[in-house]
């Protein structure tokens, strides 16, 4: 199998957990009746983006996983014959929670999670008040219609995490991701700071020659509105889907793991990799 039919929910959330789960399924559903074979969710997708704050009642949102949530989940996947990428607030143990993603197969087992590694602080993302830092390194997952990576919202502006999580393995790289223009912004501001988020994704898909596929909330929240837009690009970073910036959209989009063999062969990017002088990466910082 070389073609995949990948369905993205980008929706808008509420307070109530149990109404998001539910919407969440419902557009589940409906990627399904239209093919969807991969089914990918919005980061944090059943409760509203509330790092926007630094409130020690928020920690009462998160959940174990494997939990309510992916119970939930896993009979929807098993019924339909999909995979779903959930991502969720995990509690770990008393006093540890993670932003995690988990990945469900077609048969409805759950095959593992994947823990955000990279942890941003900034205006409305206090996500280190939250989040302790992934410790489960990068993940690939091989599920029933391609072998997948999955990272998470801050992390795709890392190419260091795309690289190795392609280099594991992975056909498709997923990003599950909420993010969202301030409100007192200016449209020159949101224009330059979606270009940036887009362009760096799809960077990813060229250089490492496999498809992208980047799954944003929508919505005001706060002081905030996300602003959609996700997308899907192929393995040279043309994009096959685009969703708007406003509106709650499902979407299912084919794309074609047999053209990363081509892009590959053709930018040969990966046979070029002068690997014996990488050592620098690992530093934070290079003084001369």
């Amino acid at each position: 199998m070389t073609k995949v039919r990948i369905g993205t929910v980008q929706m808008s959330c509420v307070a109530d957990k149990g109404a998001n789960l539910d919407k969440a399924v419902g557009q589940i559903r409906v990627a399904a009746d239209k093919g969807a074979q991969i089914i990918c969710l919005q980061e944090i997708f059943n409760t509203l983006y509330f790092c926007d704050v630094e409130d020690y009642d928020n920690f009462l949102l998160a959940e174990s996983i494997p939990g309510p949530s992916t119970d939930t989940l896993s009979a929807v996947a098993a019924e339909l014959g999909v995979v779903v990428i959930a991502s969720l607030f995990e509690k770990r143990t008393q006093g540890i929670y993670h932003n995690t993603t988990a990945v469900i197969d077609a048969d409805g087992s759950y095959l593992g999670k994947y823990r955000k590694m990279h942890i941003p602080d900034d205006p409305g993302y206090y996500e280190k008040f939250y989040f302790t830092p992934g410790d489960l390194g990068y993940k690939v997952f091989k599920t029933k219609y391609a072998t997948i990576g999955v990272l998470i919202c801050w992390d795709q502006w890392y190419p260091e995490a795309a690289r190795i999580t392609a280099l594991m393995g992975a056909e498709i790289l997923f990003y599950p991701t909420a993010i969202g223009w301030a409100n007192m912004q200016e449209d020159a501001t949101n224009t330059e700071q979606y270009n940036a988020w887009q362009t760096i994704q799809r960077s990813h898909a060229v250089a490492n020659g496999i498809p992208v596929v980047s799954v944003n909330r929508v919505g005001a929240e706060a002081d905030m509105k996300f602003w959609g837009g996700s997308f899907i690009a192929n393995p040279f970073g043309s994009l096959l889907y685009k969703a708007s910036h406003d509106t709650e959209e499902t979407a299912v989009t084919e794309v074609d793991l047999g053209q990363s063999d081509y892009y590959r062969t053709h930018w040969p990017f990966l046979r070029d990799r002068r690997v014996d002088s990488y050592q620098p990466i690992t530093k934070r910082f290079i003084d001369e």
